[in-house]
């Protein structure tokens, strides 16, 4: 820890330790010396942090330090502890007096070093009368209360550089969020032209070649989208304003879910996917929120999860809340990396796919933190890696709706996974669904 360059920081620090006047007040006493200092030392420049002035000198905290004498100006600031009992008496003292000088006979002056080793200056007493130094515990008195200053000094700086790092780093923040909030929603409306021009373009077209092509151009302004809509809820939620969330009660949470299995499944037809979505009871919850919860677990499952492998959904009310999972088979999440699966822009390094922001699964937690719910996961090799989210139910039990059931093509064998459970759907009947990844 440096020593403060500027000196009405140096001045401020000593002024708020609060033992210091007690200190100074102590050392006049054994001394006997009429005045007691901090002073911050700068080559020649001696500005007084804090005093004890018995003498009536007119010194004040901030202050250049004005005294003439007749010891040698760079002995006094040599770094080591000097005890001078009679000035005129002692050989390290000039014998010639400047006119208008003031003449000190008595002088004790010991280094304040800094934690770092750096020279803060001197603490140090004098008198115009001869005082009595050459007890032992009078040097050692200075010395201790010197080293107690240089601490609780070294502490308090050293806090004070934190304390000014974290606000510079707050401030850089806020404003990345800022420009992220703003660059998303500016992106908003050129994404929106590209893919009306794209849907125009497709349905004019006639060659099937270039109707693909157009296709897959729809693909990832929609993935853009998804990108761009995370982004603006991560800032959104760190700039203070928090997610927007509009709880209400949904008799027929099933019909939602659904719909998402649906929309995720037209995007990817190739990926597989079981889905049980079985909610007996009305669920107090943002319906659009849920349903991103929903989409971006399927995306996440997947990017990370084993290509060849189905990922399963599955939706149920037990007796007090609404249980919300997706699993999939795959490269497990490292353990040492489980704790910081739901923190912003992370991404763990066990899947090839680098897509995304890492933002998904961090807007998924807040949002299920939102309706007074939890999110878990737990990743392992044999059992593959399942994420749970779990929201609070508000109504009392009502009669059984109708299970949500989307055609998907038959699996192999997919009853021998370790953990499934069996539904009374068949495998046929079974949604499958994609989305875009995180």
């Amino acid at each position: 820890m440096e020593s403060p360059s500027d000196i009405s920081q140096a001045v401020a620090a000593i002024g708020r330790i609060d033992a210091v006047p007690t200190l100074l007040q102590v050392l006049c006493e054994i001394t006997g010396m009429r005045v007691a200092m901090v002073a911050h030392v700068r080559g020649e420049a001696w500005t007084v942090c804090a005093v004890q002035d018995d003498l009536q000198l007119g010194i004040t905290p901030g202050s250049p330090l004005a005294l003439e004498t007749n010891l040698d100006l760079e002995s006094l600031t040599s770094g080591t502890p000097i005890l001078i009992e009679q000035a005129s008496a002692d050989p390290r003292c000039s014998s010639q007096n400047r006119q208008g000088t003031c003449q000190l006979e008595s002088y004790v002056s010991v280094p304040i070093f800094l934690a770092s080793g750096g020279y803060f200056g001197t603490l140090c007493a004098l008198d115009r009368e001869p005082a009595k130094l050459s007890q032992p515990y009078i040097q050692f008195t200075f010395m201790r209360f010197a080293a107690l200053i240089a601490s609780q000094l070294s502490q308090q700086l050293q806090r004070e550089r934190e304390q000014t790092a974290l606000l510079d780093e707050r401030q850089a923040g806020e404003l990345r969020e800022q420009f992220m909030a703003i660059l998303g929603h500016d992106l908003r409306n050129p994404l929106q032209a590209a893919f009306a021009s794209t849907d125009l373009l497709q349905r004019r077209i006639t060659d099937p070649a270039l109707s693909t092509v157009a296709e897959r151009i729809k693909t990832n302004i929609r993935r853009m989208s998804s990108l761009i809509d995370d982004l603006l809820d991560f800032a959104r939620g760190r700039l203070g304003g928090g997610l927007d969330m509009e709880l209400t009660e949904v008799e027929n949470i099933n019909a939602g879910l659904t719909t998402v299995i649906q929309e995720v499944q037209d995007a990817q037809p190739d990926c597989k996917i079981l889905s049980s979505i079985d909610v007996n009871r009305p669920v107090r919850c943002d319906l659009g929120r849920l349903q991103q919860v929903a989409s971006n677990l399927l995306a996440n499952a997947v990017t990370h999860g084993s290509p060849h492998s189905p990922i399963e959904i599955s939706a149920r009310d037990d007796e007090t809340d609404l249980v919300l999972e997706v699993w999939n088979a795959g490269e497990p999440i490292p353990a040492q990396s489980i704790d910081k699966i739901f923190e912003p822009f992370w991404r763990h390094s066990v899947s090839g796919s680098r897509h995304g922001l890492g933002l998904g699964l961090h807007i998924c937690s807040q949002i299920v933190r939102a309706h007074d719910g939890r999110m878990s996961v737990t990743s392992t090799r044999e059992g593959g890696t399942r994420f749970t989210a779990r929201l609070p139910l508000s109504m009392p039990c009502v009669p059984k709706v109708s299970l949500a059931i989307i055609e998907a093509p038959p699996m192999d064998d997919h009853s021998q996974r370790p953990g499934y459970a069996p539904h009374h759907q068949s495998a046929e009947s079974r949604p499958q669904a994609q989305a875009s990844s995180l």
